[in-house]
Formats: C-alpha cells, sequence, structure tokens
C-alpha cells in the first residue's frame, strides 16, 4: 500500500493498541462489522455527536467553554480527530471522551488512553494548553482524569509511527494468538484468528468457536408474478394492485431474491444498498440472471491477487476444490444409499486422490466428469420415494431439465450459486474471475469455483431429502414439451427446505466448532481468501467424513 492518507483517525490509535491486525482490517481494507457492543457505544455517542458549542483560538484568555464534536486535525502528526467534548479550564483546555459502559480494564486500560493522548497531542500542537484529559464511562457516569505523562507522549507519537508502517504492508499483521481480546473484537468473524493460527502452526490449541452467531435476519423469496415490492416505514411491502399481500420488518430480511416478473422500488433498492442487502434476480425458471448489492469492497489487494493466481490457472485451489467435491459426494452416496454401492466408493476415492495430485486443469476437468459419471450413476439408489419419477440412469441433463429430480437439482445448484456469489462479493472478491471454472458470458466463475465442495452438502442433500421426505412429489412439476418445471407450491416447499438446510449445524472438519451451512460458506471464503493473501500455506476445502 503506497498511497497512504496524510492523516489518521485518532480512533485507529486506539484500534492499533488493541490489535495491530484490527487497524490494518478496519483502516486499510475498509472492512467493518457491528456487535453489540459497537451498537451500544454509538447509541451513548448520541449526545455529544450532536454537536454544540464553539472553540476559540489557542491565544484566547477562555479557548472554550463546552464544546461537543470537535474535529480537529495536525499535520504535522498526521492525526485528525473527532474529539468528543472540550472542556475550557483557566486558559487550558481538557478533552474528554465517552467511553461504554465501565472500566473493566481499570483506568490504565491502554486503548482508550492511547486514543485520548493522541487527542491532547493534536491539541498541543495546535499551540492549545493541555495538561490532561477525562475518560467518561457512560454506565457508570463515571470521570477518570490522566495527566499527560510526557513519556506516554512520546510513545504515542511513536505508535503512530508504527502506523505507517504497518499501514504500508502488502497483507495484514499477523492475528493474535489465543488472546481473549479477539472475544470482544467486532471483526473477529472477518479476521478468524484461531483458524489462521492453526493454519500457519502459530498455536497448537483447537480454534474457539469465535464466529459471530447467525443473524435472525433470513432471505426474503418473491415468488409470485407480476406483485410490486416496496418500503414504508422500515417494513417491506409486497402489494398487487394497491392489496398488500405481505409486509416484513427489513431488519428481519438478509436478501430479497425475486423470480420473473416482479417490479422494486427505488426507495427499496436504495434501504437495500444501504443496509447492505444484496438483491438477486432469477427467471420465472429459476435461472440465476444477476445481483444487485452497493458500493464494491474495497479491499483491492484481494482482487489483485485473485486476478494474479487466476491468470496462473490457480491449479493448487483448483486441486483441493476437486479434490474436495469427489470426497463429499463419496460420504453422501455411503450415508444415504439403500443398497450396494458396488465398486462406485473405491473408484471415487482413487478419483479423489488423483485429483490432489493432478498436474494440469484439464485433467482435473477429465477426473471431475469421471466422478460425476460414478456418482449420478447410483444417484437413484438414495431415493426412496419414485412417486416424482426415475432419475436419468445417464446422470445429469439440464438446459432445460428433462426429468423432476434433474430439475430439482439444476434449481438447488442455482440457489447455491446465488448464496455463494453473495457471500464472495461481501468477502471483496470479484465473484466472476474464477480459479478452476474459466470467465464465461456472465457466469460467477468463483461461487462455482467455491460451490464444488458444497454440491452434495447442501444442494444434492435438500433434493434427496424433499423426495424422501415426500414434501415434493409428482404433482408439483409442469411437464411442457422441452422439458420439466416446479410449479409455485413446490417451489415454496423447496425453498422452505433449502434455507432448512442452511440453518443446519454441523461441526467444522478442520476447526472442530459447531457452525450452520449459512455460516460455513463465509467461512471458507474468507479461508480461500487468507490463502490468495499469503496469509496461510493452502486452501483447505470443507469435507466430511
Amino acid at each position: 500500500m503506497t498511497d497512504i492518507p496524510r492523516l489518521i483517525p485518532t480512533s485507529m490509535v486506539r484500534k492499533f493498541e488493541y490489535c495491530p491486525r484490527l487497524f490494518y482490517l478496519e483502516w486499510v481494507r475498509s472492512e467493518f462489522e457491528d456487535n453489540p457492543d459497537t451498537m451500544h457505544g454509538r447509541y451513548n455517542h448520541r449526545i455529544v455527536d450532536a454537536g454544540g458549542g464553539r472553540m476559540g483560538g489557542p491565544l484566547d484568555d477562555d479557548p472554550a467553554g463546552r464544546v461537543r464534536s470537535v474535529v480537529i486535525s495536525s499535520e504535522r502528526l498526521g492525526l485528525i480527530a473527532k474529539a468528543d467534548l472540550i472542556e475550557g479550564s483557566g486558559g487550558s483546555v481538557v478533552p474528554v471522551e465517552f467511553k461504554r459502559s465501565q472500566p473493566t480494564h481499570g483506568p490504565q486500560w491502554t486503548p482508550e488512553l492511547a486514543q485520548l493522548y493522541a487527542i491532547g497531542l493534536i491539541l498541543r500542537d495546535q499551540g492549545y494548553t493541555c495538561t490532561e484529559g477525562v475518560l467518561y464511562f457512560t454506565k457508570t457516569r463515571r470521570r477518570i482524569t490522566n495527566s499527560f505523562d510526557d513519556a506516554l507522549m512520546d510513545k504515542t507519537e511513536g505508535m503512530i509511527r508504527a502506523m505507517r508502517e504497518v499501514a504500508a504492508l502488502p497483507i495484514a499483521p499477523a492475528p493474535l494468538v489465543d488472546s481473549p481480546k479477539c472475544a470482544y473484537c467486532s471483526l473477529v468473524g472477518i479476521c478468524l484468528p484461531d483458524e489462521t493460527n492453526l493454519h500457519v502452526e502459530r498455536s497448537s490449541k483447537r480454534p474457539r468457536r469465535l464466529t459471530p452467531t447467525d443473524s435472525a435476519a433470513r432471505p426474503l423469496y418473491i415468488t409470485e408474478q407480476g406483485v410490486k415490492v416496496g418500503i414504508q416505514g422500515g417494513r417491506v411491502r409486497v402489494t398487487r394492485q394497491d392489496k398488500e399481500v405481505l409486509q416484513v420488518r427489513a431488519i428481519d430480511v438478509s436478501q430479497i431474491s425475486v423470480y420473473g416478473n416482479v417490479q422494486l422500488s427505488s426507495q427499496l433498492m436504495r434501504a437495500a444498498f444501504s443496509r447492505e442487502i444484496p438483491v438477486c434476480w432469477f427467471s420465472y425458471g429459476g435461472w440465476f440472471q444477476g445481483i444487485a448489492q452497493g458500493l464494491p469492497s474495497k479491499h483491492v489487494e484481494l482482487r489483485r491477487r485473485q486476478a494474479g493466481i487466476a491468470a496462473q490457472a490457480g491449479l493448487p485451489v483448483a486441486r483441493r476444490l476437486v479434490e474436495g467435491k469427489i470426497r463429499n459426494c463419496r460420504t453422501f452416496l455411503r450415508r444415504n444409499t439403500r443398497g450396494d454401492t458396488g465398486p462406485v466408493l473405491p473408484q471415487l476415492k482413487r478419483l479423489a486422490d488423483q485429483a490432489a495430485s493432478a498436474e494440469s486443469v484439464e485433467s482435473l476437468l477429465g477426473l471431475e466428469g469421471t466422478a460425476a459419471r460414478l456418482y449420478f450413476g447410483r444417484f437413484s439408489g438414495m431415493l426412496k420415494n419414485d412417486d416424482v419419477g426415475t432419475f436419468d440412469v445417464n446422470g445429469r441433463n439440464r438446459r432445460p431439465p428433462q426429468d423432476p429430480v434433474n430439475c430439482l437439482l439444476s434449481y438447488a445448484y442455482s440457489l447455491l450459486a446465488k448464496d455463494l456469489t453473495a457471500t464472495v462479493l461481501g468477502v471483496g472478491f470479484d465473484p466472476y474471475l474464477g480459479l478452476y471454472h474459466r470467465p464465461r458470458f456472465g457466469r460467477p466463475a468463483l461461487a462455482l469455483d467455491l460451490a464444488e465442495e458444497f454440491r452434495p452438502l447442501i444442494a444434492d442433500s435438500v433434493v434427496v431429502s424433499v423426495i424422501n421426505n415426500g414434501e415434493i412429489r409428482s404433482s408439483g412439476f409442469i411437464v411442457r414439451a422441452q422439458g420439466v418445471a416446479m410449479n409455485q407450491k413446490a417451489r415454496r416447499s423447496f425453498l422452505s427446505a433449502y434455507e432448512r438446510r442452511l440453518d443446519h449445524e454441523i461441526t467444522h472438519p478442520t476447526y472442530r466448532y459447531r457452525i450452520t451451512y449459512r455460516r460455513v460458506l463465509e467461512v471458507q471464503a474468507r479461508m480461500l481468501g487468507a490463502y490468495l493473501l499469503g496469509e496461510i500455506p493452502e486452501y483447505v476445502p470443507f469435507m466430511t467424513r
């Protein structure tokens, strides 16, 4: 990173003192996630954020009374601050920083003090007399006054120089090792400290389950034709001819997927962008056609590395992706087949071993094709309810699918591609630049790369379960001259089953903690990013036993 902004916010001084990697992720990579602590802190700042008061010059007899939300800066120090409150006293000024809760780490909690000292440095550099600062803890309403010690002032200046050196690094500093701080960090789900340390052998301890719990918000699917979708009073409203069909709180929506001819208002789109809610478009038949979201990720370095490795064919990653897919297909077949699998399982194992050491992408394509023929040749053995019709023993057919099972498989793969496209966009990737799948018109190649290991575990699993449980029967399909499609009722049942599968908790085979498939998609995408950035030596696919 060469073009480092001249001024660093003093809030970043606090983040750097807490954890240099947190500073890098939040300032250099512009990553941010809320957690209850950050939201609570923002709420407590509402009074000072409103602003008020006027601050005089440093030579005035009384430069400040009580001034809120003051922006001050120093070109010499390379710092800018939005001070919560500045109080005047006897010709000098005292910065007061509002902090959430109480001083649980004692009055000398250094991240908070580092920010306060940085504000004091700016005030001194501007010519004000400033010998002390105050930390005000809103929960206990307790003020703790701290004298500005010269030695700590020098230490703060040294920290600012170190921040610039870290900001210039091409990749983020290594995460903290087994630190209790990570449990309170809002970016822990992006940083993945224990998982990264495990791969580079910086820690031998089992990773803690620090990733955030799944949001209560869920995707909103709109499959009914001719409806309009808008937003009013913080609620998403679906109407038909001005009559309300459905309404749901916007905070309960994580994603909007529309099928066919559905109209969305510009107000809804703007609200979706501001809330980081992706909007996905499908054809009436279920083909994933596009996605809209707010501004793209600022993580330029990740996209630069992705382009560089994709240009080199990305063979090491492609090997692991195909190996993971074949092994997961084998496991899924072994668990669910109702008869003798014959020689298929040993053959799939042999193909997975060969994929792990394949010497070219072309040979991987051959191995994957052979494995797919073996796998789908036995797929009907996992279906106990043949009410929907038998599966074509020749395997997959599509565009359009010729039988109900292939119709369900195509639909499931389309949903999985949609979710992984939204996931990789959120992480900062270019979803159209794959490492295994080659770029093609409108094809989200990277999302399809990551989908390989999850096809049997998520998509195929949903298809087998809805058939075997009788959730979808032959009456749920429409047979046309050129193929088979689901009717509205069957589609709704399938979407419900698919979302249930994403909410299913499983023990992560590498990190050994319980996690939902919905969160696994993001963890795997972030670990792929860590590999591309050189933070871990290899990408390990998600493979169940």
